[in-house]
């Protein structure tokens, strides 16, 4: 018989993992406590209109691409994926960016925009081309001991994360305009982290989209979760919704199955965590246990900020951008409330998809579904959701009628679900509400990051954005990845491939 794998919760890195470990011939069992896959991944519906709970776009789709092909599969049987060209409007104070992956275009009107600043783009993508190619090895390679860390590619990369530099100081060496600088670093809050306070590696995650575009799935992003799950269960491994675990079940430091909350106990070779990681060791480890992640040690960590999220089926469609970013006037202000001072900002920067413009069938015709995120602080702050909430709505509300075309929005509203940070830690069991799960800095990166075979208890992996290499929807899967091939080594199963990056097609 084959080695039996549990793998607690149905999300991205949970369904890569059970689809990689399916495909090798593992007896997979995927428990999920919510009634469908996908947690942060999940399609949300209300009424007729279908939403993304969490992310809304793909980027890096090569990575999807070969996860299924290593699965035997095909992605495009399971998932049609748009590549959205413009990307993305930026909407600042005095001007609004529309942002493209076409190259000579972005150059030209980045240098009608910003008086010949255009020679810092092409600068910015060359040099971050090659930073992003040193990274790779990294970002794709277990780091869970010292060893690890001595490979020489990884020696290679170390200088590329350019540790004592922020991530807006390396921008500074591409741009002086603060606008375009901000354009390259909002992404910083896919980290739930500052461009003051994030390592200058991840200039990285702005090359990925000005390189390889991103891209919109019909149907929304929830798609890859419900195709990774279709292929899995075609591989014969099965997936328990409605169905939580309420606790690991060890003996002496081994994790030998899972206590199920319907109180039946599940046995396994070995389990795969992909819960929230903080949240897990908290409520699923029984006191006493664990010593480097204790509650109190965890309470500790650095962990991402939250985000206020409001899900609104209307009956109306703009014809907008698919994605649009709203700045706030004073964008560092804003980034320090949410990070340092954790309090709620009166001029917060919003991030909108208008996925009805690309994607029919996520509303009737005529009719939208509109997605609206404010990065606000974690629970750790003292804000209470409970007071706050509606008047942030409808700050969040006056702002977007106030800046963008999206006039009268509030007359056309017909289904509203809002989403908080107490939302995100009681009914998606994140810790503290901090949606991007651990900080990224350089003390909880790599070596430093809880470990994909995982340090305190044996038998037991983790995916997801709590281990290396860290959260956003490319490497959580990567994480997937790490962790079947470090399965598959220790039961003399052969690695499934890494292949090279693909080239940058842009203008050279």
């Amino acid at each position: 018989m084959e080695k039996r794998m549990i793998v607690i919760g149905a999300g991205p890195g949970g369904l890569a993992a059970a689809m990689l470990l399916a495909s090798q011939g593992y007896e997979v069992d995927v428990y999920e406590k919510h009634d469908r896959v996908g947690g942060r991944n999940a399609e949300l519906r209300l009424g007729e209109f279908v939403f993304d709970t969490g992310p809304t776009f793909l980027s890096m789709i090569h990575l999807v691409e070969e996860l299924f092909e290593i699965a035997g599969r095909n992605l495009n049987d399971y998932m049609d994926a748009v590549n959205l060209d413009p990307m993305y409007e930026l909407i600042f104070e005095d001007q609004n960016l529309v942002m493209t992956h076409n190259f000579d275009e972005m150059k030209k009107q980045i240098d009608e925009n910003f008086e010949g600043s255009g020679e810092g783009y092409v600068r910015f993508m060359k040099e971050t081309g090659k930073k992003l190619e040193a990274l790779t090895p990294l970002l794709q390679s277990r780091m869970d001991r010292l060893i690890h860390m001595m490979q020489p590619k990884v020696i290679k990369a170390l200088p590329e994360l350019e540790v004592n530099k922020t991530l807006y100081e390396v921008l500074s060496r591409y741009f002086k305009d603060e606008r375009l600088k901000m354009a390259f670093a909002f992404q910083s809050k896919y980290l739930g982290m500052s461009p003051w306070e994030c390592p200058g590696a991840f200039t990285i995650l702005s090359y990925m989209e000005h390189a390889y575009g991103i891209y919109h799935p019909i149907g929304g992003v929830n798609q890859l979760s419900q195709a990774m799950a279709k292929v899995v269960k075609e591989l014969g491994g099965r997936i328990h919704t409605g169905n939580g675990v309420k606790k690991l079940v060890i003996e002496n430091r081994a994790v030998k199955g899972v206590e199920l909350e319907n109180g039946e106990t599940e046995l396994a070779d070995e389990v795969i965590i992909n819960g929230d990681f903080a949240h897990v060791m908290t409520h699923l480890v029984e006191p006493g246990i664990l010593k480097k992640y204790t509650p109190e040690k965890l309470e500790k960590k650095k962990y991402s900020c939250s985000t206020f999220m409001m899900y609104l089926g209307l009956d109306k469609k703009y014809d907008l951008s698919h994605h649009t970013i709203v700045f706030s006037k004073d964008y560092k202000k804003n980034v320090e409330e949410i990070t340092n001072s954790r309090i709620l900002s009166a001029d917060p920067s919003i991030y909108i998809q208008n996925a009805s413009v690309t994607d029919p069938t996520l509303a009737p015709e005529g009719k939208s579904a509109l997605y609206v995120l404010a990065p606000v602080p974690n629970n750790f702050s003292e804000v209470g959701w409970e007071q706050e909430q509606e008047a942030f709505r409808d700050l969040v509300l006056d702002i977007i009628e106030e800046k963008t075309e999206f006039k009268g929005l509030r007359n056309h509203i017909v289904e509203e679900k809002l989403l908080t940070p107490f939302g995100w830690e009681h009914d998606y069991s994140v810790y503290k509400g901090a949606t991007f799960n651990l900080g990224h800095q350089l003390s909880q990166m790599m070596i430093f990051r809880p470990h994909n075979k995982f340090e305190e208890l044996d038998n037991c992996w983790l995916v997801g954005g709590g281990t290396h290499p860290g959260s956003g929807l490319p490497t959580i899967l990567e994480s997937a990845r790490i962790t079947a091939n470090g399965i598959f080594e220790q039961y003399g199963k052969k690695a499934v491939p890494i292949s090279p990056l693909p080239a940058w097609e842009g203008s050279q």
